[in-house]
Parts: structure tokens; sequence; C-alpha cells
């Protein structure tokens, strides 16, 4: 039986969270004339949110599941955030990437000691790279936004903006792949508006949401430079938490991600790379509403330098 995902449970993220990591920053910006927040989860140890999923997943692991190890999948900062908490902990740790993954996030993650096996996107499954991986080694499977331990440590990010403020949020904004960030956002603030923001071609979750089922991503694969927002669905689990608690979401170009990448650098002095940008790009380009208690998440900051350099360098 499928463990379900619980506000206690985030609450308890929230308090292991709190004993080994400060605080991400809360910094006001005015975004076309309205004063809001921006919570820079880029600036975590491992430069993304995923830290958190990591750490609340593998820590709450029993110590003969410690000694099988785990298996996990993604483009990188999930990966890293899964490699993070496995060092802590004395876990080995296994991770299928993109063989496109950015090099930044390669080496990040090989740096922490994980082991990484390599996929071809698109071609491959990566989830069933992952199965193979399980039946031959064995181990637990460490899912980037499908396994209820790794949606209530990303919900952790929710508790924290609330104690920062002094108050629940009327609203936030958050980068979306497969819905584990916005599904904790919603279980952490169960009074917020959640506005999940995928990349255009990749709104799996708003499509489930309007639909109230899974939805495929369709080939061919839309191109984004959103590397870490491209999961090919979400999972029922993130949908039953979201499902009357989420709007279906807004999608943003790569155009409008790139001015919100520039934006952050200018304005806030942060790098933020292209899928941590994603809800910054809906704000500034007027898709969601927003007010003084409005937060929106800067969810990663490993953006490749070279791509990141062109970025800022180009466009008003």
């Amino acid at each position: 039986m499928i463990r379900t995902p619980t506000h206690e449970g985030v609450l308890e993220a929230a308090g292991k969270i709190a004993a080994i990591l400060p605080p991400t920053p809360l910094l006001p910006v005015e975004i076309r004339g309205t004063q809001c927040r921006v919570k820079a989860e880029n600036l975590q140890p491992i430069g993304a949110f995923k830290i958190r999923g990591g750490w609340h997943r593998l820590s709450a692991m029993s110590d003969a599941e410690k000694a099988k190890g785990v298996v996990a999948v993604s483009s990188g900062n999930h990966a890293q955030g899964v490699a993070w908490a496995a060092r802590r902990l004395g876990i080995a740790a296994t991770i299928v990437m993109p063989r496109d993954a950015p090099q930044v996030k390669l080496e990040g993650t090989r740096a922490l000691g994980a082991e990484i096996v390599l996929y071809d996107r698109p071609g491959e499954d990566r989830d069933e790279v992952a199965a193979r991986l399980l039946e031959e080694r064995g181990g637990t499977l460490v899912h980037a936004f499908g396994d209820p331990w790794v949606i209530e440590g990303q919900g952790s990010a929710g508790v924290e903006l609330t104690k920062q403020m002094g108050r629940e949020p009327s609203r936030i904004v958050a980068c979306c792949g497969g819905g584990g960030l916005a599904a904790g956002l919603a279980l952490a603030c169960p009074e917020a508006e959640i506005v999940p923001v995928e990349p255009e071609g990749w709104d799996m979750v708003g499509q489930a949401l309007e639909r109230g089922e899974i939805v495929q991503v369709g080939d061919p694969k839309p191109k984004t430079i959103c590397d870490a927002l491209q999961p090919d669905a979400t999972k029922q689990i993130n949908l039953d938490v979201l499902q009357g608690r989420s709007q279906p979401g807004v999608t943003v170009t790569d155009d409008e991600v790139r001015a919100a990448q520039r934006f952050a650098c200018r304005s806030l002095n942060l790098v933020v790379e292209p899928g941590g940008a994603a809800a910054l790009a809906a704000a500034l380009a007027g898709k969601v509403a927003l007010d003084e208690n409005t937060v929106i998440m800067l969810t990663g900051g490993n953006a490749d330098p070279a791509a990141f350099a062109r970025t800022i360098s180009t466009g008003s």
C-alpha cells in the first residue's frame, strides 16, 4: 500500500531540515508595481530545493534499507539532493541521469560520491532503467516527485516561508516538473493558492489537473531550455494532493524564462537556472495574479555557465 503524504509529515520534515540547514532567504521584490517575495531555494547547499525531499526520504529509511542503497532518477537537482543526503548518512546512491544533462549537474552529482548511470533522452525510459538496476542490485527507489516522503520534504519550504512571513501566504507560484514541490506546498499551506508553472509543451501537471487524469507528453517531445522540468507525466500521488487545491497552472516560453534569469541576476544578484526561473517568468509576464502576500519560488541555481553568460549578456 502506497503511503499518503500528509500535513503532519510536512511538519516533521520541516523540523528535520531545520536541524541541519539554515532557512533560505525570503527576499522582497517589486514586479509590475506590486511588492511580493521570492524564496531563494537556489541558495541551498546543492543549489536547489531538492535537498529537502532527499534528506527527508533517506533519513526516514531503516538501517536495513540504508544498507541496500538507493536508486534515483533525475536530470540533476534531485540527483544532487539524494547524493548529498546519501553521503551524509553513509548510503550508497546510484542516480539515473540523462546523457544531455548540464555538465554542472553531472559533475556536482559525481562530486558528492554518487554513481551515475546515463541514459539517452529522448529514446530511453529512465524509470525502466532504474527498475532494471533495482532488480539487479536491490535497494530503495527514491523517486524525484512521486514519493510521499519526497513530497513532504519539498513542502518544508512552505513551512519555512510561513514562519519567515509570520503568516501563511495568499499564493505560492512554483516551478513545476512532476508536481512534487507543488504538492508539498499544498500540504504545507492549506489556505494558500498554489500556482504550478511549467514550460510550454510540458504542462503535464496542468493538463492532468484540468482533465482529472494523468496525461503523457506527446511525440515529438517539445524543446525547452528548462532541463529540470521535463517529466513525461505526473504521478497519481501528486494529482491526488493537488486536485481541488491548485489551479490548472500556466506555461512559460523559453524567452520568458531567459528574461526572468536576467531579472534575477540584475535585480536580485542571483544566479537562477532556467527551470528554477519558470515561476518568476510567469510573474514577470503577467500570467499570474500578484499581491503583497504572494511568494514566488526560485527553485534552482545550477545553471550551465556558458548558457547563463549568453542569457544575461543579451536582451533588455
